[in-house]
Protein backbone atom coordinates (compact mmCIF):
# COMPACT_ATOMS: atom_id res chain seq x y z
CA UNK A 1 0.00 0.00 0.00
CA UNK A 2 1.32 3.45 -0.96
CA UNK A 3 2.22 5.75 1.89
CA UNK A 4 -0.47 8.30 2.70
CA UNK A 5 0.62 11.93 2.39
CA UNK A 6 -1.69 14.81 3.25
CA UNK A 7 -0.77 18.43 2.55
CA UNK A 8 -2.46 21.67 3.57
CA UNK A 9 -1.67 24.66 1.35
CA UNK A 10 -2.94 28.19 0.89
CA UNK A 11 -3.06 30.27 -2.30
CA UNK A 12 -4.24 33.65 -3.57
CA UNK A 13 -6.18 34.71 -6.64
CA UNK A 14 -4.80 38.17 -7.42
CA UNK A 15 -6.50 39.90 -10.35
CA UNK A 16 -5.52 43.29 -11.77
CA UNK A 17 -7.65 44.50 -14.67
CA UNK A 18 -7.50 41.77 -17.30
CA UNK A 19 -4.44 40.07 -15.77
CA UNK A 20 -3.81 37.53 -13.01
CA UNK A 21 -0.64 37.07 -10.96
CA UNK A 22 0.82 33.58 -11.51
CA UNK A 23 4.01 31.72 -10.68
CA UNK A 24 5.68 29.16 -12.99
CA UNK A 25 6.67 25.89 -11.38
CA UNK A 26 10.38 25.13 -11.40
CA UNK A 27 12.03 22.07 -12.94
CA UNK A 28 12.36 20.47 -9.51
CA UNK A 29 8.54 20.17 -9.61
CA UNK A 30 7.90 19.54 -13.33
CA UNK A 31 9.81 19.63 -16.61
CA UNK A 32 6.72 21.03 -18.35
CA UNK A 33 5.75 24.68 -18.44
CA UNK A 34 3.06 24.98 -15.79
CA UNK A 35 1.74 28.09 -14.06
CA UNK A 36 0.05 28.12 -10.69
CA UNK A 37 -1.49 30.52 -8.22
CA UNK A 38 1.10 32.00 -5.85
CA UNK A 39 1.01 30.10 -2.59
CA UNK A 40 2.23 26.95 -0.91
CA UNK A 41 2.28 24.73 2.14
CA UNK A 42 1.04 25.95 5.50
CA UNK A 43 3.68 25.44 8.19
CA UNK A 44 2.72 23.69 11.42
CA UNK A 45 0.94 26.19 13.68
CA UNK A 46 0.82 28.85 10.95
CA UNK A 47 -2.39 30.73 10.14
CA UNK A 48 -3.29 30.03 6.47
CA UNK A 49 -3.73 33.75 5.79
CA UNK A 50 -0.20 34.38 7.07
CA UNK A 51 1.03 31.52 4.90
CA UNK A 52 -0.45 33.12 1.78
CA UNK A 53 1.18 36.48 2.47
CA UNK A 54 4.53 34.76 3.11
CA UNK A 55 4.31 32.59 0.00
CA UNK A 56 3.23 35.43 -2.29
CA UNK A 57 6.26 37.42 -1.18
CA UNK A 58 8.62 34.47 -1.61
CA UNK A 59 7.30 33.61 -5.07
CA UNK A 60 6.58 37.09 -6.49
CA UNK A 61 8.39 39.62 -4.27
CA UNK A 62 5.10 41.49 -3.73
CA UNK A 63 3.40 42.47 -0.48
CA UNK A 64 -0.10 41.01 -0.60
CA UNK A 65 -3.20 41.32 1.50
CA UNK A 66 -5.93 38.68 1.55
CA UNK A 67 -9.62 38.63 2.38
CA UNK A 68 -11.28 37.02 5.37
CA UNK A 69 -13.05 34.24 3.46
CA UNK A 70 -11.82 31.55 1.11
CA UNK A 71 -12.77 28.60 -1.08
CA UNK A 72 -11.46 25.15 -0.20
CA UNK A 73 -10.48 22.64 -2.89
CA UNK A 74 -9.69 18.98 -2.23
CA UNK A 75 -7.63 16.78 -4.53
CA UNK A 76 -7.11 13.05 -3.86
CA UNK A 77 -4.58 11.14 -5.96
CA UNK A 78 -4.43 7.60 -4.53
CA UNK A 79 -1.59 6.55 -6.83
CA UNK A 80 0.91 9.25 -7.75
CA UNK A 81 4.55 10.20 -7.34
CA UNK A 82 5.96 12.68 -4.86
CA UNK A 83 9.72 13.27 -4.51
CA UNK A 84 10.63 10.06 -6.26
CA UNK A 85 8.25 7.73 -4.41
CA UNK A 86 4.77 6.38 -4.99
CA UNK A 87 2.22 7.83 -2.56
CA UNK A 88 -1.48 8.10 -1.82
CA UNK A 89 -1.69 11.91 -1.88
CA UNK A 90 -4.43 14.16 -0.53
CA UNK A 91 -4.09 17.92 -1.05
CA UNK A 92 -6.33 20.43 0.69
CA UNK A 93 -5.96 23.88 -0.91
CA UNK A 94 -7.38 27.05 0.68
CA UNK A 95 -7.73 29.81 -1.90
CA UNK A 96 -8.22 33.46 -0.84
CA UNK A 97 -8.87 36.57 -2.85
CA UNK A 98 -5.72 38.64 -2.64
CA UNK A 99 -4.49 42.01 -3.81
CA UNK A 100 -1.27 44.01 -3.99
CA UNK A 101 -0.70 47.80 -4.04
CA UNK A 102 -1.38 49.45 -7.39
CA UNK A 103 2.17 50.85 -7.46
CA UNK A 104 3.84 47.49 -6.84
CA UNK A 105 7.01 46.73 -8.82
CA UNK A 106 7.11 43.98 -11.42
CA UNK A 107 6.96 40.54 -9.79
CA UNK A 108 10.17 38.59 -9.28
CA UNK A 109 11.04 35.38 -7.44
CA UNK A 110 12.65 35.93 -4.03
CA UNK A 111 12.97 32.33 -2.80
CA UNK A 112 16.16 30.60 -3.95
CA UNK A 113 16.03 26.98 -5.22
CA UNK A 114 12.34 26.74 -4.42
CA UNK A 115 9.35 25.46 -6.37
CA UNK A 116 8.91 28.69 -8.36
CA UNK A 117 11.03 29.59 -11.39
CA UNK A 118 9.26 32.77 -12.53
CA UNK A 119 6.47 35.15 -11.52
CA UNK A 120 4.46 37.23 -13.95
CA UNK A 121 1.16 39.00 -14.59
CA UNK A 122 -0.53 36.82 -17.20
CA UNK A 123 -3.56 37.63 -19.41
CA UNK A 124 -6.76 36.21 -17.95
CA UNK A 125 -7.90 35.42 -21.48
CA UNK A 126 -4.91 33.12 -22.01
CA UNK A 127 -5.74 31.23 -18.82
CA UNK A 128 -9.42 30.89 -19.67
CA UNK A 129 -8.89 29.73 -23.26
CA UNK A 130 -6.19 27.24 -22.24
CA UNK A 131 -3.39 28.77 -24.32
CA UNK A 132 -1.36 29.27 -21.12
CA UNK A 133 -0.63 25.92 -19.44
CA UNK A 134 -1.80 26.01 -15.82
CA UNK A 135 -2.39 23.53 -13.02
CA UNK A 136 -6.03 22.54 -12.53
CA UNK A 137 -6.29 24.65 -9.38
CA UNK A 138 -6.08 27.87 -11.40
CA UNK A 139 -9.15 27.06 -13.48
CA UNK A 140 -11.11 25.80 -10.49
CA UNK A 141 -10.28 28.88 -8.45
CA UNK A 142 -11.24 31.26 -11.26
CA UNK A 143 -14.55 29.46 -11.75
CA UNK A 144 -15.38 30.12 -8.09
CA UNK A 145 -13.87 33.59 -8.05
CA UNK A 146 -16.01 36.72 -7.65
CA UNK A 147 -14.64 40.24 -7.18
CA UNK A 148 -15.17 41.74 -3.76
CA UNK A 149 -18.50 43.55 -3.55
CA UNK A 150 -18.16 47.03 -2.11
CA UNK A 151 -20.81 49.70 -1.72
CA UNK A 152 -19.66 53.21 -0.84
CA UNK A 153 -21.73 56.22 0.17
CA UNK A 154 -20.10 59.54 -0.66
CA UNK A 155 -21.10 63.17 -0.31
CA UNK A 156 -20.07 65.95 -2.70
CA UNK A 157 -20.25 69.72 -3.10
CA UNK A 158 -21.62 71.55 -6.13
CA UNK A 159 -19.99 74.98 -5.92
CA UNK A 160 -20.29 77.60 -8.65
CA UNK A 161 -18.73 81.05 -9.07
CA UNK A 162 -20.28 82.93 -11.97
CA UNK A 163 -19.79 80.68 -15.00
CA UNK A 164 -17.27 78.42 -13.26
CA UNK A 165 -17.63 75.24 -11.21
CA UNK A 166 -15.21 74.01 -8.54
CA UNK A 167 -13.64 70.67 -9.52
CA UNK A 168 -10.91 68.38 -8.19
CA UNK A 169 -8.67 66.07 -10.21
CA UNK A 170 -8.40 62.39 -9.32
CA UNK A 171 -4.85 61.29 -8.53
CA UNK A 172 -3.14 58.05 -9.57
CA UNK A 173 -4.39 56.52 -6.30
CA UNK A 174 -8.03 56.82 -7.30
CA UNK A 175 -10.34 55.18 -9.85
CA UNK A 176 -10.51 57.32 -12.99
CA UNK A 177 -7.11 58.94 -12.51
CA UNK A 178 -6.68 62.18 -14.44
CA UNK A 179 -10.37 63.03 -14.64
CA UNK A 180 -12.00 65.91 -12.81
CA UNK A 181 -14.86 65.49 -10.36
CA UNK A 182 -16.73 67.36 -7.65
CA UNK A 183 -14.99 67.94 -4.31
CA UNK A 184 -16.14 65.33 -1.83
CA UNK A 185 -15.60 61.78 -0.68
CA UNK A 186 -16.71 58.87 1.41
CA UNK A 187 -19.02 59.35 4.36
CA UNK A 188 -17.33 58.04 7.50
CA UNK A 189 -19.30 55.66 9.71
CA UNK A 190 -21.68 57.72 11.83
CA UNK A 191 -20.86 60.96 9.98
CA UNK A 192 -23.59 63.28 8.72
CA UNK A 193 -23.23 63.66 4.91
CA UNK A 194 -23.36 67.45 5.28
CA UNK A 195 -20.37 67.29 7.63
CA UNK A 196 -18.62 65.14 5.04
CA UNK A 197 -18.94 67.91 2.46
CA UNK A 198 -17.49 70.49 4.87
CA UNK A 199 -14.58 68.19 5.75
CA UNK A 200 -13.81 67.27 2.15
CA UNK A 201 -13.90 70.90 0.98
CA UNK A 202 -11.30 71.63 3.63
CA UNK A 203 -9.09 68.60 2.82
CA UNK A 204 -9.29 68.69 -0.97
CA UNK A 205 -9.63 72.42 -1.60
CA UNK A 206 -8.41 74.19 1.53
CA UNK A 207 -11.74 76.01 1.67
CA UNK A 208 -14.34 76.60 4.37
CA UNK A 209 -17.76 76.00 2.91
CA UNK A 210 -21.41 76.20 3.75
CA UNK A 211 -23.74 73.46 2.61
CA UNK A 212 -27.25 73.97 1.30
CA UNK A 213 -29.91 71.70 -0.13
CA UNK A 214 -29.47 68.29 -1.69
CA UNK A 215 -29.15 68.78 -5.46
CA UNK A 216 -29.25 65.22 -6.75
CA UNK A 217 -28.40 61.59 -5.99
CA UNK A 218 -26.17 59.82 -8.49
CA UNK A 219 -24.92 56.24 -8.56
CA UNK A 220 -22.29 54.29 -10.47
CA UNK A 221 -21.68 50.54 -10.75
CA UNK A 222 -18.56 48.97 -12.26
CA UNK A 223 -15.88 46.36 -11.71
CA UNK A 224 -12.26 47.43 -11.45
CA UNK A 225 -9.17 47.88 -9.32
CA UNK A 226 -9.68 49.87 -6.12
CA UNK A 227 -7.04 52.33 -4.82
CA UNK A 228 -5.95 49.55 -2.43
CA UNK A 229 -5.23 47.30 -5.40
CA UNK A 230 -8.18 45.01 -4.66
CA UNK A 231 -10.40 43.84 -7.51
CA UNK A 232 -13.90 45.08 -6.65
CA UNK A 233 -17.47 44.98 -7.89
CA UNK A 234 -18.09 48.58 -6.89
CA UNK A 235 -21.37 50.42 -6.33
CA UNK A 236 -21.08 54.08 -5.43
CA UNK A 237 -23.97 56.20 -4.12
CA UNK A 238 -23.25 59.92 -4.48
CA UNK A 239 -25.14 62.64 -2.60
CA UNK A 240 -24.58 66.03 -4.26
CA UNK A 241 -25.23 69.16 -2.20
CA UNK A 242 -25.24 72.77 -3.25
CA UNK A 243 -22.55 74.66 -1.36
CA UNK A 244 -20.77 78.01 -1.25
CA UNK A 245 -17.26 79.13 -0.38
CA UNK A 246 -15.88 82.66 0.24
CA UNK A 247 -15.93 84.73 -2.94
CA UNK A 248 -12.25 85.61 -2.78
CA UNK A 249 -11.02 82.13 -1.77
CA UNK A 250 -8.49 80.39 -4.01
CA UNK A 251 -8.50 76.60 -3.73
CA UNK A 252 -5.46 74.44 -2.99
CA UNK A 253 -5.03 70.76 -2.19
CA UNK A 254 -4.35 70.22 1.52
CA UNK A 255 -4.47 66.44 1.88
CA UNK A 256 -1.15 64.81 0.95
CA UNK A 257 -0.94 61.50 -0.96
CA UNK A 258 -4.72 61.25 -1.21
CA UNK A 259 -7.01 60.66 -4.18
CA UNK A 260 -6.91 64.35 -5.22
CA UNK A 261 -3.87 65.94 -6.83
CA UNK A 262 -5.29 69.25 -8.15
CA UNK A 263 -8.23 71.62 -7.70
CA UNK A 264 -9.45 74.41 -9.98
CA UNK A 265 -12.30 76.68 -10.99
CA UNK A 266 -13.36 75.32 -14.40
CA UNK A 267 -15.54 77.16 -16.93
CA UNK A 268 -18.80 75.23 -17.19
CA UNK A 269 -18.63 75.56 -20.98
CA UNK A 270 -15.29 73.68 -20.96
CA UNK A 271 -16.48 70.77 -18.83
CA UNK A 272 -16.06 67.51 -20.70
CA UNK A 273 -13.69 68.88 -23.34
CA UNK A 274 -10.32 67.16 -23.93
CA UNK A 275 -8.69 69.75 -21.68
CA UNK A 276 -11.13 69.04 -18.85
CA UNK A 277 -12.20 65.37 -18.87
CA UNK A 278 -14.75 64.80 -16.10
CA UNK A 279 -16.63 62.00 -14.36
CA UNK A 280 -20.30 61.19 -14.93
CA UNK A 281 -20.97 62.76 -11.53
CA UNK A 282 -20.06 66.23 -12.85
CA UNK A 283 -22.38 65.92 -15.84
CA UNK A 284 -25.18 64.69 -13.56
CA UNK A 285 -24.71 67.64 -11.19
CA UNK A 286 -24.68 70.23 -14.00
CA UNK A 287 -27.81 68.71 -15.53
CA UNK A 288 -29.59 68.67 -12.17
CA UNK A 289 -28.58 72.29 -11.52
CA UNK A 290 -30.19 73.32 -14.82
CA UNK A 291 -33.41 71.47 -13.97
CA UNK A 292 -33.73 72.29 -10.25
CA UNK A 293 -34.07 75.95 -9.22
CA UNK A 294 -31.41 76.92 -6.72
CA UNK A 295 -32.52 77.60 -3.16
CA UNK A 296 -30.54 80.35 -1.42
CA UNK A 297 -27.37 79.10 0.28
CA UNK A 298 -25.75 81.34 2.92
CA UNK A 299 -22.41 82.60 1.65
CA UNK A 300 -19.42 81.04 3.38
Amino acid sequence: MAQRVQRLAAYAVIVRGDEILLSRLSQRVTHQELWSLPGGGVDHGEDPRDAVVREVHEETGLAAEVGETAHVFSLHLPDTWRRGRRVDAHSVRIVYQGWVPVDSPEPHVVEVDGSTAEARWQPLAAVLDGSLPTVTLVGAALEAYRPHRHQRIASYAYVVRGEEVLLTRISARGAGAGRWTLPGGGVDHGENPVDTVVRELREECGLEGRVGSLLTVHDVHFSGTAPSGRHEDFHGLHLVHRATVPDDAEPRVVEVDGTTDAVAWVPTAAVGTPAWPVTELVHAALEAARDVPAAPVPRA
